[in-house]
């Protein structure tokens, strides 16, 4: 019997304890720091915070955890996986090394060109007035609209998408004043590729690794695409858009040329550009991700079948050769993500959500939530993620739409386009 520690507390945090908990072999899962939903399901440990990291290991040790899950990117980007591994404790995620492909964007791209990785043309910039000469360049070649991103970790939202040069002029000078902190000291102006997006998610074990299929992401906050970006307000998967050979080909020229440049072990989420302007699917590679997306997770794991535990032990063991992973092929699921107003921006914490008791449509998976005195708070930007299930893609769509319609919290919204592409 296994103690599991979860460290996160989002939407994929309790998606990921959910499917623990289907195991058997479960004993008990604790999650650092978690939320109102993972309580249900787990210990809650918030007295310790994800960057403290002798304190993790020292709970570890008190408590005989079996092995440790880390859902975000950034104590994997700080090094978590090599400290608990130095103190003896198993862990599941890249070390520090192979975390760079997600820490830094220009170490991601060179990986990506060192091994013949297909990706968008780009530059970097260390100095405003450098990038603005090449932005201004770019006008004067028609190369707009033109992709801005920063090299570091910017919880989603580090991606700019200028439409011509004065909106790439305004958004160079307000990420080198550190509208992102340090994760804009440099920056990549890549061209923008047009297409269609998708992400691709591969568990690794260093030198194996097995396909869990594919999700589509809603990024920007408004419905039909618009306004910022964000973390991701809805997903649904399987792909219906991606065959088995294009599937093949994505393996063949992105995949493996990456894990033959680097030694890695956990989640490899690849986020793909898919155009369809030419005979054939030209695929290029937009960013990595060194751990399950988040809301991809909430509808790529109800797919699989297999022990989750025995899954996540032949990764950290280097097993996964033994291992045959069985999905649940019917099954078609929609997220849509429900949020506070004002998210992306400036949102209010504390107001309360009610009716969540009714829901029998969908799955309630929390992200940003608290409990006080019995009442469930909003506690974030990205506070719920309303998962349905069914056997087609409109009815799970209508499942989900149906239980947001029960729930009352007038202070939040969603997308009200999620999965529409579809019909």
């Amino acid at each position: 019997m296994k103690k599991i520690l979860v460290i996160g507390s989002g939407g994929r945090e309790h998606a990921i304890c959910e499917q623990f908990k289907k195991s058997p072999k479960l004993e008990k899962i604790f999650c650092l720091p978690g939320n109102a939903g993972i309580s249900e399901i787990a210990e809650i440990v918030d007295e310790i915070k994800i960057d403290e990291h002798q304190k993790i290991i020292d709970f570890c040790q008190k408590n005989k955890i079996d092995f440790v899950f880390i859902g975000p990117e950034q104590p994997l980007v700080a090094g978590l996986i090599d400290d608990l591994e130095k103190a003896g404790i198993r862990a599941f995620g890249p070390n520090k090394n192979a975390a760079q492909l997600e820490g830094s964007k220009i170490f991601m791209k060179k990986i990506a060109v060192d091994n013949n990785v297909p990706t968008a043309i780009y530059e970097t910039f260390t100095d405003e007035k450098s990038a603005i000469e090449f932005a201004e360049k770019l006008a004067k070649e028609f190369k707009f609209p033109c992709v801005i991103k920063t090299d570091g970790l910017a919880a989603g939202k580090g991606v700019i998408i200028p439409q011509n040069f004065s909106e790439a002029e305004e958004a160079i000078k307000e990420i080198f004043a550190g509208k992102f902190g340090a994760a804009g000291n440099k920056i990549i102006i890549e061209e923008f590729l047009d297409g269609f997006e998708a992400s691709y998610f591969v568990l690794c074990d260093g030198k194996n690794f097995i396909p869990l299929g594919f999700a589509h992401d809603h990024k920007r906050v408004g419905d039909g695409d618009t306004g910022p970006n964000t973390g991701g307000m809805g997903t649904y998967a399987p792909s219906p858009f991606i065959d088995k050979k294009l599937e093949e080909e994505i393996i063949e020229k992105i995949i493996r040329p990456t894990l033959h440049g680097i030694e890695f072990r956990g989640i490899l989420f690849a986020g793909l550009m898919i155009s369809r302007n030419t005979l054939e699917p030209l695929v290029k590679l937009l960013e990595y991700n060194v751990r399950f997306g988040d809301p991809e997770t909430q509808v790529i794991l109800p797919r699989i079948k297999t022990d989750f535990i025995d899954l996540i032990e032949a990764a950290i063991d280097g097993r996964l050769s033994e291992i045959k992973v069985e999905f649940d092929e019917e099954k078609k699921l929609v997220c849509v993500v429900m949020c506070a107003n004002g998210y992306p921006e400036n949102y209010e914490k504390g107001t309360e959500i009610k009716n969540l008791d009714l829901i029998t449509e969908a799955k309630i998976l929390h992200a940003g939530t608290i409990k006080k005195d019995g009442k469930i708070l909003a506690n974030g930007g990205r506070v719920l993620n309303i998962v349905a299930e069914a056997t087609s893609f409109t009815t799970a769509r209508d499942k989900a739409y149906k239980a947001i319609a029960k729930i009352d919290w007038k202070e939040g919204f969603c997308r009200k386009d999620i999965a529409g592409r579809l019909l």
